[in-house]
Parts: structure tokens; sequence; C-alpha cells
């Protein structure tokens, strides 16, 4: 009899400490993905959402990020209804600050009291007491930074959030957000093929900041049939998506990659990268390829 091919595991991607106080495996889930067309509205198939992030955390997995502004309101929702009440050791990170006006459509809105409305709102979507992890989406470049993170630090001091990050920023940014409260992370667009944020890694990395790369897998073109990863899989009979989420994996030890995916097949296919231990050598094939 042929023996059945083990699941794949989050657990072999290693574990993070957010805030040097909260454990999280490295490769978790991002939550965009569950939503409607243009991260809008119901998903085509709410039970196939609700099964994706129960088998995530069957496999391992301990961080799933989402935000308020995704569906709007959908995403949390329906995190609430596959998987509440959360493991202890589950994670959930949202987000606070892009406002939609329809399909595709991401307003950026900074004010405190704006701000302090939508993390009550999550709360009680979540069906939680306290924000694992509160990121500003996006900063409101018409409202001090200060502010912005001042508001979250206020709902911190009132237990109703642990920890702080912020989305999509620089190095000056983050630094003017530390004087205001500790950030335990950032979340920017960073993959084999998209680099800008790379100064920004380093420091996180010198620092002990958690960094979610958001697209890591280049929404699909980087790890399609026949694309730059295709030659270097079939090498390693590994699948292009695990080679690029071991890449980043192995990039820094404070990277936390989210693939997204509403397909279980596809996410137990990502989490195959947890298993990949990339030597220096094909790490930088990889980085060459790119």
């Amino acid at each position: 009899m042929t023996a059945t091919p083990a699941a794949p595991h989050a657990s072999g991607s290693g574990t993070f400490l957010l805030g040097g106080d909260l454990p999280v495996t490295r490769l978790g889930y991002g939550a965009m993905q569950i939503t409607g067309d243009g991260v809008w509205g119901e998903p085509r198939d709410r039970a196939a959402a609700v099964a994706v992030l129960r088998r995530a955390v069957e496999l391992g997995v301990t961080f799933i990020d989402t935000a308020d502004s995704y569906g709007p309101n959908v995403s949390e929702e329906i995190i609430r209804e596959a998987l509440h009440p959360y493991r202890d050791d589950v994670v959930i990170a949202t987000k606070a600050g892009l406002t939609r006006t329809g399909p595709g459509e991401w307003v950026p809105v900074g004010r405190p009291a704006y701000l302090k409305q939508q993390v009550e709102l999550s709360l009680r979507r979540l069906g939680v007491d306290r924000i694992d992890l509160i990121q500003l989406h996006r900063i409101d470049g018409e409202v001090p930074i200060a502010e912005q993170v001042g508001a979250f630090k206020d709902l911190q001091d009132a237990g109703k959030v642990r920890h702080i990050g912020l989305s999509e920023v620089g190095i000056d940014q983050l630094l003017e957000a530390e004087r205001t409260a500790e950030i335990v992370s950032v979340q920017n667009l960073f993959n084999l093929t998209a680099r800008d944020a790379e100064p920004l890694l380093d420091h996180c990395t010198e620092n002990g900041i958690g960094f979610i790369p958001w697209f890591p897998l280049a929404t699909g073109g980087l790890v399609e049939d026949g694309g730059p990863l295709a030659d270097l899989a079939r090498e390693h009979g590994a699948t292009p998506s695990q080679l690029a989420l071991a890449w980043l994996l192995r990039r820094s030890p404070v990277v936390l990659p989210i693939p997204g995916t509403s397909s279980v097949a596809h996410l137990e296919d990502n989490l195959g990268a947890a298993s990949i231990e990339l030597t220096d050598e094909q790490f930088e094939a990889l980085d060459a390829v790119a």
C-alpha cells in the first residue's frame, strides 16, 4: 500500500515573536481574497471561504491578517464565523485607515475619532475584547502621524489593542511613528520582483520589527505556468509559489509572508513552502531570476 503524503504544515516556517511577546507561525494567511471581486462585497462561495480559514488553522497557521476595509467588513465577519471562539495560539491582525467608495477604490482617512470608531467595530465583528495587532492601513497625509498612531496608543492604553503596526511606510515615517508608540510590525509590498521596500526590511531585521510582505506572490504573474520560476521549480520538485515564499522566508527572520487564496488546494500548495530549506546557491539563483 502506498503511504498518503503528509499534509503540509505551517510550523515548518518557524516562529516569530511580535513585540517580543506574541508568538506567530511565520507563514501566515492573508484574508483579503475571501471577499468579492475588487475586495468588495460577499465572496462567490462563503462556505468555501470558511473552509479555507479552518483548513489554514488545521495546518498550523496562527497568524491571520485582515482589515476593516476588506469587503468592507466581510473578511472580519467570515473570520469570526469560521474560527470563533479562537484557539489561544491564533493571532488575528486587522487594519483601519482606508475607507471604501466602491470595488477597487481605497481612500485614506486617519482622523483619530474615525480610527477609534473602526477599531471598536472590528472588536465587535471579530468577537474579541482586544485586537492582537492593529495596523494603520495607510498614513493619511492630511493628519499628523502622531495623531493617527496616538489613536491606537489610546486604545492600547485602554486594553483594547495589544500591539500596533503600520502599512506602506518608509523608514522616516516608521521612526516618526515610534515617537508616539512602539511599532512591532510593518506591512509593505515586497516580493521577488518588487524590492523597493528592501531598505525598510533591512531596518526591520536590525531592530526585530516584523515585516509582513503583501502580494508575496506578485499577484500570480511571478508564479504562473511558464513564468520566471517555472524551470527552477521543476528542478527542485516544488511549485513556483512555494519557491517564491521560501525565498521570502529565507530573506530575513523577521519576514512574515501572508499569501491569500480562496482555494483550499492553493492554500495547501502555499504551505508546502514551510518545509523548503533553500541552500545559499538556490537562494541566489532565485534572486537572479527576479
